[in-house]
């Protein structure tokens, strides 16, 4: 058995190892790019419903001739669509940590406003209101 394994380690020559890594790696990249241009298809709201399906049948039917004409007809706007994805969720982002963030505790609250208090910039009543005003909410 031992003998076997180590047989077939001679028998698998360097070069092949590294033809086959190469093989495995394109077949990685080329399902890579199959599903990146599935999820753009799916990603342009300027395509009609028809024209996702029929762009979706054609690359699921001919992968290769189909792939080849998407990237070549609608390359350019692939990486629009992507920059685009990208600045909305980065937005989305952004407004949730103002959201979060944005409205500060109550402990925050209550120290700028006695802040205020002490610098004479509002009455005694004025704090009691905003402070009673902080604590409710």
């Amino acid at each position: 058995m031992k003998d076997s394994m180590l047989n077939l380690a001679v028998d698998y020559p360097l070069l092949n190892m590294f033809w086959t890594m190469l093989m495995i790696f394109l077949w990685v990249l080329w399902f890579f790019l199959l599903f990146r241009i599935i999820g753009d298809i799916f990603r342009d709201d300027e395509l009609s419903g028809w024209g996702k399906a029929g762009w979706l049948i054609f690359v699921i039917l001919v992968p290769f001739l189909g792939v080849f004409v998407y990237v070549i007809a609608r390359g350019r706007g692939m990486g629009e669509r992507e920059l685009k994805q990208a600045q909305r969720n980065e937005e989305q982002f952004r407004s949730y940590v103002r959201q979060s963030a944005g409205a500060g505790s109550a402990a925050e609250e209550l120290s700028r406003l006695a802040e205020l208090k002490n610098r004479g910039e509002i009455t005694e009543a004025e704090f009691q209101q905003a402070k009673n005003k902080v604590l409710t909410a």
